[in-house]
């Protein structure tokens, strides 16, 4: 990431924000829709931009579950927990997930290709369960469908 670069996307933001009350919420989402999350020295030209003490801006980048810290894979897997899809066997597609990919719930596979994300609902409960893999939807999704999903998106690798 170029420092320049970096400086002058945050400054348009900041520039498109800074006569709203309650901006900075409003410049972060910004930040982090450009760079998928919020970079380090992102928050630092924030800080420095908005006249905000660098401390507020990770109180609001940590309390709130949208914000990330850390790029995000290529493809994010959302699972539903969700009331059909938890008691239709989501929780085991969760466990199959960690195991073939080695990674805990909001973490990112050391490749940088995967992300795992639990949500509390994709809004397709008689579908369950249900998880999306880049914007993909997988119904009535069973264990050893997890499998066959990954390496779906494995295979993009190369393509995208």
């Amino acid at each position: 990431m170029v420092v320049e670069t970096l400086v002058e996307d945050v400054f348009k933001v900041v520039e498109r924000w800074k006569d709203k009350r309650g901006n900075l919420i409003m410049v972060l989402h910004d930040v982090q829709d450009r760079y998928g999350y919020v970079p380090r020295e992102a928050a630092l030209e924030v800080s420095r931009q908005l006249d905000v003490p660098l401390a507020r801006i990770y109180e609001v980048l940590t309390f709130y579950n949208y914000f990330k810290l850390t790029p995000p894979g290529k493809f994010n897997i959302s699972v539903c927990l969700g009331t059909a899809c938890y008691l239709k066997g989501a929780p085991a597609l969760i466990d199959e997930i960690r195991h073939l990919l080695h990674v805990e719930e909001g973490q990112t596979t050391k490749d940088g290709l995967f992300h795992l994300q639990i949500v509390r609902c994709l809004g397709c409960c008689g579908l369950a369960p249900v998880i999306t893999v880049k914007h993909k939807v997988y119904s009535a999704v069973k264990r050893g469908d997890v499998a066959k999903i990954i390496a779906e998106h494995s295979s993009q690798k190369v393509e995208a």
